[in-house]
């Protein structure tokens, strides 16, 4: 089952700011000061990309798709999702059904036809599995940093328990640090033991969803998650900085943050966190989905004029909200999806399907109403469907009369690149790898819409 990062952006008009346009966005406020974490050389911008531990079954993504693909070249992080938080309030690992996959991570063996290396994983090495494909990876990729990714839509169940008081958070964050950054993975079967992970995680990512307002069915929330994920991070940096002394390291830690501005004000101090964080990547898909009875964008550059709902969420009101409440420009990197949304039973209505009734969420492959954008782009070549554009807002949508597909693709990443470029922000993020074609169509498209052109 795919398991996701997405958070219902459940918030009523009321609790929503005013759309922000981008020349507000181009403000005196982006030169802002950095630590000495800055992204790979060759470009000033972050290209991050989460790698699901669940798509390497039906989907058959593996590691080494990420640098067949020609990805892994484009990437400045990839962030592994997702590790869990226990009810004890640390971080584990195991095989237990739905709440960890310790074969995914480190112990199947890999043949030699499906590793990044070609080389088949041996019996006695204490590494294998996904983790070993992503150190294989890094070897071919020196400026690749590998995060660990913390907690995510289905495993965010305990952080706020965790993150309650200062000796929780410690205990939390050492757990963490234990099992990911010093690589000390529990001995199961003969894979891990102490050290056996040691080198491979650069830094960690926390996807708490959603601190101070509602996440998952069984994810505990509370007022003070806004306070507690300040001290959160700031736990973090601390012990990150304390072994990167020994290390003589820089470990990164980023974050995960909503669109929506009611979850923003419900669980985040924005003009702290970023003292803490290296960066935060902003949702900018969810938008709408089959989860409403209407048809409309997922992950529109601005909320278009004809939209049904007030005060639409967008990626322009989405960063707009973060500035205005004093985060940093280059602190924000931008979250594009490599997937689409849909819904069925869908009439014309004059607009192609768009701003329509529907009678549910569209047939697909996995989920229904969710597809990867491969799958999406043969559909767009289909004949059955047609593309269409709304070049002023930046997204787009395939209809074929009934079913209405909203997604972006290279031309939409073209405009969100250059909106990434001109508002001084700080790269863009993709959820998820596994969304995109098999020659990196979509990650060429950030690569190519982000490095500087030499004319």
């Amino acid at each position: 089952m795919r398991r996701r990062i997405l958070g219902r952006l459940a918030a009523t008009a009321a609790t929503l700011s005013v759309v922000a346009v981008l020349p507000a966005l181009a403000g005196g406020s982006s030169a802002q000061a950095h630590d000495g974490s800055g992204p790979a050389a060759g470009s000033s911008y972050r290209s991050v990309g989460y790698f699901t531990q669940w798509g390497i079954y039906g989907r058959n993504y593996q590691v080494k798709n990420v640098e067949t693909s020609g990805t892994a070249a484009k990437l400045t992080h990839l962030n592994y999702a997702f590790a869990n938080v226990g009810a004890d309030g640390t971080c584990f690992e195991g095989n237990v059904a739905g709440q960890a996959d310790a074969w995914a991570d480190y112990q199947h063996p890999v043949d030699a036809a499906t590793s990044v290396d070609g080389t088949a994983d041996t019996a006695d090495q204490p590494l294998a599995g996904n983790f070993n494909q992503l150190r294989e990876l890094k070897a071919a990729h020196p400026g690749l940093k590998v995060m660990i990714s913390i907690g995510g839509w289905s495993w965010s169940t305990h952080l706020s328990d965790a993150a309650r008081t200062p000796a929780s958070r410690k205990a939390l964050v050492a757990s963490c640090l234990d099992l990911f950054i010093k690589g000390n993975l529990p001995l199961l079967d003969g894979k891990g033991g102490p050290g056996s992970a040691a080198g491979l995680f650069d830094g960690v990512d926390i996807d708490w969803e959603w601190p101070g307002s509602a996440g998952d069915t069984s994810t505990v929330y509370r007022p003070e998650d806004k306070q507690d994920f300040t001290a959160l991070a700031a736990e973090f940096r601390h012990q990150l900085d304390a072994y990167g002394r020994t290390t003589h390291k820089h470990y990164d830690l980023s974050a995960f943050l909503p669109a929506a501005p009611a979850k923003m004000d419900a669980g985040f101090e924005a003009r702290k966190i970023f003292h803490y964080l290296d960066f935060g990547t902003v949702q900018g898909y969810d938008f709408h989905g089959p989860y409403e009875a209407t048809t409309n964008q997922q992950s529109a550059l601005r909320a278009p004029a004809a939209t049904p709902v007030a005060h639409d969420f967008s990626d322009t009101q989405a960063i707009g909200d973060w500035l205005r409440r004093g985060a940093p420009a280059r602190q924000l990197v931008l979250g594009v999806p490599f997937y689409g949304q849909g819904w069925t039973g869908v009439p014309d209505g004059g607009t192609a399907g768009l701003f329509q009734p529907s009678t549910g969420p569209a047939p697909a492959t996995w989920q229904a109403g969710n597809e990867d954008y491969h799958a999406l782009k043969v559909l767009a070549q289909s004949g059955t469907y047609t593309v269409h554009r709304d070049t002023r807002d930046g997204f787009a949508w395939l209809y074929d009369g009934t079913n209405f597909w909203t997604y972006d693709d290279p031309q939409v990443i073209a405009q969100k690149t250059a909106f990434i470029r001109a508002a001084h922000l700080g790269g863009a993020m993709v959820w998820s790898l596994d969304g995109d074609t098999s020659d990196g169509e979509l990650m060429t498209a950030i690569h190519d819409g982000l490095t500087p052109h030499h004319h």
